[in-house]
């Protein structure tokens, strides 16, 4: 498989930005910018975060608390910062319930360590999360190795939950179905 291919079919694929935050064994507060973030499980509260090997991130998250700062469409610049471009403007940094949090967020999401698992060229930062905060701010998103900023709706329906779950889907687990015999049949 090419991989720049592959990367690049990947990115047709639109994610939210953030910015996973922890803190460095002299406990200084550390950042890394991820688009690899995933919301894995309700119950219990699960959260995945995917870090190439190679970055210091990565090293600091081996069974440590981190925080996911879902970035605010005006934090470009924030974003550019956490991915190595040398920024001019102070991060604004408050303190939160497992790691250092990030001011101006769309939302926090903090975790404490629940699992790491190998994902190839990558590790895989499965987080419980303790604690969430939502501001009201519109996300900034990634597609196509550029940012991007959530336009207007394209639907008016509001997706509560899977029709596919036998849970809380359209039919349960039980139900059958007869097919409908087709034209030729009548």
């Amino acid at each position: 498989m090419d991989t720049r291919t592959l990367r690049d079919t990947f990115g047709r694929f639109a994610t939210g930005v953030t910015v996973i935050t922890c803190e460095t064994a002299d406990g200084t507060p550390h950042g890394a910018t991820v688009t690899a973030f995933t919301p894995i499980s309700l119950d219990p509260p699960l959260v995945q975060v995917a870090l190439t090997r190679a970055s210091k991130a990565c090293g600091l998250l081996d069974g440590a608390a981190y925080a996911v700062n879902v970035l605010a469409a005006d934090q470009v610049d924030v974003a550019m910062r956490f991915a190595g471009r040398p920024g001019t403007d102070p991060v604004r940094w408050r303190d939160g319930p497992t790691a250092p949090l990030l001011c101006g967020t769309a939302a926090t999401v903090s975790c404490r360590p629940w699992r790491t698992d190998d994902g190839g060229d990558h590790l895989l930062f499965l987080g419980e999360v303790v604690e969430v905060e939502v501001h009201d701010r519109r996300p900034l998103l990634f597609h196509g190795s550029a940012f991007h900023h959530l336009g207007g709706r394209s639907a008016d329906a509001t997706w509560l939950h899977c029709a596919d779950d036998p849970h809380s889907g359209w039919f349960d687990a039980a139900t059958r179905f007869t097919p409908i015999p087709s034209a030729s049949h009548f």
